[in-house]
């Protein structure tokens, strides 16, 4: 809708509506109908910010973000081409609060060409999508950053390394009132499985003993006997059984931390 003065109404436009106020700004370029096209699409970029909200950035810090993105879809759409303004901003939108956050931060140590490649690699997708109207492949990325399509997939997962999850973060899952830790879900080593192997490694030291002192070992630690029961079980003196019991303990510590 115009007015008197040959101004476009923003009241409320339908898509055909918005679609000639950005023919108007395609012919005039007036800055004007630029930062009403700008206000109007303000939504769209809070809608986007929304989905990256949980990663600890401010939402007003992430809309300031894809404001850019919105400003720079706005100067380069050609309304003409008869895709909507929705479809043809949102993946420029969302490419820049990605960028914030690669640039932002990485928790995990990443070589400098990996970064680059990643970011190269993230801008390449973004044009990639506008252009072609859908989701490049790794092979197409690979060819618009020159580099191959090894290296451009691993620097696209290394992307990940920017945003970390603590250990210690609540994870929610369906009707659980009392959210379990990340810790929690992913376990720690099973003690049992420890256990396991050290009793593995013992019986291994036990059979490398000399026969006496295995035997000595086995009745006493194993067989629960008295020195006294092994002594006379062997047809030996109890002081010659402690003798040997001291002796294949001492060895076994050896075999055990070597």
């Amino acid at each position: 809708m115009t007015t008197r003065n040959g101004s476009t109404s923003l009241g409320s436009l339908s898509d055909g509506d918005a679609e000639e106020l950005f023919r108007e700004f395609a012919r005039t370029r007036s800055e004007i109908l630029r930062e009403r096209l700008i206000a109007m699409h303000q939504n769209l970029v809070r809608f986007l910010a929304g989905k990256f909200a949980n990663r600890g950035e401010p939402l007003e810090d992430l809309v300031q973000v894809g404001t850019i993105g919105l400003v720079n879809a706005v100067d380069r759409y050609d309304p003409d081409r008869g895709t909507k303004f929705s479809t043809y901003a949102t993946p420029t939108i969302v490419g820049e609060i990605r960028r914030y956050f690669r640039d932002k931060a990485w928790s995990m140590k990443v070589p400098r060409r990996l970064q680059e490649l990643n970011q190269a690699a993230n801008k390449a997708v973004d044009l990639l999508a506008v252009k072609q109207g859908r989701p490049p492949t790794i092979a197409e990325i690979a060819l618009a950053i020159g580099t191959t399509e090894e290296e451009t997939l691993e620097a696209i997962e290394l992307g990940n390394a920017y945003d970390t999850i603590s250990l210690d973060s609540r994870m929610m899952t369906e009707a659980e009132s009392a959210p379990m830790t990340l810790a929690e879900f992913v376990g720690g080593e099973d003690e049992t499985l420890t256990t396991l192997q050290r009793y593995g490694d013992l019986a291994a030291a036990i059979e490398s003993l000399e026969e006496r002192e295995k035997v000595i070992i086995t009745l006493r630690f194993f067989k629960d006997l008295s020195q006294a029961e092994v002594a006379k079980k062997l047809n030996i003196s109890q002081m010659h059984v402690s003798r040997l019991q001291h002796r294949a303990l001492n060895n076994l510590k050896k075999l055990m931390t070597t």
